[in-house]
């Protein structure tokens, strides 16, 4: 499998006429190595070469005692491990640069190899990580199925005795007793007005009768991520919101029922924005439709407006329409879609059905 992953890699640089590549993103380096490494401060390189072996270059602090299938190329912390690096590097030919590289080290890089030219090359990794593999599909729908199970104890966890905050701890006790390795974000639970508020950061607040909730949970197992949105209502749903609700979720559908391949991004993003649109709440759908999920639960790629990317088999991405009416009420819907050979299948399975918490 991560010879695989290296030769796909090896394949695109070979497409592009790109012959060396620096990847210094954690996530993309986990992707080709199975191993987690989060140095901080200092530099972390997986040096990949169309015509040597790939070389991690780590410090000393961290060990790595299994083969990762590179080359450990070591540094301590009194040595330049830019100019150690520099040594590899082919000095007549173009260097792939990941997009997150901190300038301490791409400007020191460029000083001792000024005969290269340097490129943005995070695309090759990030466009081979849209695709899952079978191996990350079956990661994907555990995370999801794990998901829905938290989720239904959250909603039946909900009193008007609980702040959200503490509805937070709740949640991460649920991943806990769950087996997850904990949230993949920091999770939005949003009553009655904060659900108007799409990035709502959890506070305080208390629910009432005839709000909504927001509930946009996700947890991260065996180091890949979901992500799901449900809203729900306390006591009883005000007409106006019973309004609200049944737009967004036409649209979560309506994107759904678009998703194969051959699509584009942006068709699933006109599907559910044209119908909250057509029925006068376009202004109040403030945000694109979804993003693209894996190892981090935004991976490269988003549905957009903008996006004229085509649909694959094995991408998998959020569809999650909303409206928010400031100071009144709040939904959104969201499930995660994974592309098949000929539509999708949505791995969320909790239920989307309009419900009021007794």
């Amino acid at each position: 499998m991560i010879k695989e992953r290296f030769n796909a890699v090896l394949k695109e640089m070979a497409n592009r006429n790109i012959h060396q590549i620096l990847v210094s993103d954690p996530a993309s380096i986990f992707y080709l190595t199975k191993k987690w490494i989060h140095p901080g401060e200092r530099m972390l390189v997986l040096f990949i070469s169309s015509n040597d072996t790939p070389k991690l270059f780590i410090n000393e602090l961290f060990p790595v005692n299994e083969d990762l299938g590179v080359e450990i190329i070591r540094f301590n912390d009194i040595q330049d491990p830019v100019e150690i690096l520099s040594k590899y590097i082919d000095s007549n030919k173009t260097i792939g640069i990941d997009k997150n590289w901190p300038s301490r080290f791409l400007i020191r890089l460029m000083e001792l190899t000024s005969n290269n030219d340097f490129i943005n090359s995070s695309f090759i990794l990030d466009r081979i990580r849209m695709c899952k593999d079978e191996e990350e599909k079956s990661l994907m729908r555990k995370a999801s199925e794990i998901n829905d199970n938290a989720m239904e104890q959250l909603i039946k966890s909900i009193s008007d005795k609980l702040s959200e905050k503490k509805m937070a701890g709740v949640l991460s006790d649920i991943y806990e007793k769950l087996g997850t390795d904990g949230f993949s974000f920091s999770p939005i639970i949003a009553y009655g007005p904060n659900a108007a508020d799409p990035h709502h950061e959890t506070d305080n607040s208390t629910v009432k009768e005839g709000d909504s909730i927001i509930l946009d949970i996700g947890c991260v197992k065996d180091s890949y991520c979901s992500d799901m949105t449900r809203t729900v209502f306390y006591k009883y749903v005000p007409d106006k919101a019973k309004e609200i609700y049944n737009i967004v979720f036409e649209a979560n559908k309506r994107a759904i029922e678009r998703v194969k391949p051959g699509v584009r991004f942006c068709d699933i993003d006109a599907a559910a924005r044209d119908y909250i649109e057509s029925k006068g709440y376009g202004k109040y759908f403030t945000h694109r439709t979804g993003h693209s999920i894996g190892i981090e639960v935004h991976d490269f790629g988003d549905v957009s407006s903008v996006n004229n990317d085509i649909l694959k088999p094995g991408m998998i991405f959020s569809i999650e329409p909303g409206i928010y009416l400031e100071g009144e009420v709040g939904v959104r819907i969201e499930d995660l879609v994974l592309v098949t050979e000929d539509g999708c299948e949505v791995l969320n399975k909790f239920p989307k059905e309009l419900i009021a918490i007794e």
